[in-house]
């Protein structure tokens, strides 16, 4: 199939393009490069640099050209800091930028629209954990907001226009090419300040001294649940984690235990607006997709070292 994949030069979207292309589907890159690095791109994707809130003419162009058979949107305003800072930017990208490609979508008749959501953002605070794609979403930041606005809209469009979709709500991804940054980026944050012999800080809370909890999965299993979505899983939210709580302070000293370093943490009050706890329940995605995420902890780790450490140059052992 053809697959136009936006944000396919990000670190989960570069994933899913490399899935995508080893299934044998022809894929396209739609990216504006303003996180998303060129070295992520398979070279086998054809790629075209736009912005998907401004760039309309030629995004529609891009349309016209290629008439892709399935959207994949990874392209997104990540940051929850950010959007409380700027919710109309965080809305101009993530709710105005994809109303464009699903008016496209229609337009064009793509035959699938698969759209990465929040499991994290949108459970909040939650009684049960892990939190099932059932319970209310806690809208307590824009980037949560727009998020669920937009799976509003794909229903929206699959009943009036007969678009077809598969929400994907993600837990905490990591792996190889991620950036240190923000609460998605501790794990190579974490990474970078032991191979660099740099400490990290640790946000807790009084009651919970080893930080927040939240469901670690890795890549690679994520870019398998995108291309089982190609053919399963319409018209569905489908949450995409472990079901595992893992404290901040745990993933820290797996990290020291991984690269052999022993650097304490600096401890810190808890940041206003952070999750205490947060984990997906996943088994709808074992019934619809026939997935689960397969790869340990730990071994996801070991991965994305060897990774980080060949990238700055190091020689692994």
């Amino acid at each position: 199939m053809k697959i136009m994949v936006v944000g396919g030069a990000g670190f989960i979207g570069s994933h899913v393009v490399d899935a995508y292309i080893q299934e044998g589907h022809e894929v396209i890159v739609v990216d504006n490069f303003s996180t998303g690095k060129r070295e992520n791109v398979n070279k086998e994707a054809r790629v075209y640099e736009l912005d998907i809130w401004s760039d309309t003419e030629q995004l529609e162009s891009v349309f016209r050209a290629e008439q892709p058979e399935i959207v994949n949107h990874h392209a997104v305003q990540k940051s929850v800091p950010e959007s409380v800072k700027n919710p109309v930017f965080d809305a101009k990208i993530n709710i105005l930028g994809t109303l464009h490609l699903l008016d496209l979508s229609v337009k064009y008749n793509v035959q699938k629209f698969i759209f990465i959501s929040s499991g994290g953002a949108l459970t909040g605070e939650a009684d049960h954990i892990p939190t099932t794609e059932e319970m209310d979403p806690q809208l307590i930041s824009p980037y949560a907001i727009s998020k669920y606005t937009i799976e509003k809209y794909l229903h929206f469009y699959h009943i009036t226009f007969g678009l077809n979709y598969t929400v994907l709500r993600y837990a905490n991804v990591y792996g190889p090419r991620q950036a240190g940054g923000g609460e998605c980026g501790v794990t190579p944050i974490f990474m970078n300040n032991l191979l660099n012999d740099q400490p990290s800080v640790l946000f807790a809370y009084s009651d919970m001294p080893k930080g927040t909890t939240r469901d670690y999965v890795y890549v690679e299993d994520v870019a398998t649940a995108n291309v089982l979505s190609i053919s399963k899983g319409d018209h569905s939210i489908i949450n995409i984690g472990t079901g595992k709580e893992v404290f901040t302070e745990d993933l820290y000293c797996l990290a020291q235990s991984i690269i052999g370093k022993n650097i304490p943490l600096i401890r810190e009050k808890e940041r206003t607006g952070d999750v205490k706890r947060s984990a997906l329940d996943c088994s709808r995605a074992e019934k619809l997709l026939g997935w689960k995420a397969n790869t340990p902890l730990n071994e996801g780790l070991v991965k994305t070292f060897i990774s980080m450490r060949t990238a700055s140059g190091q020689q692994t052992q």
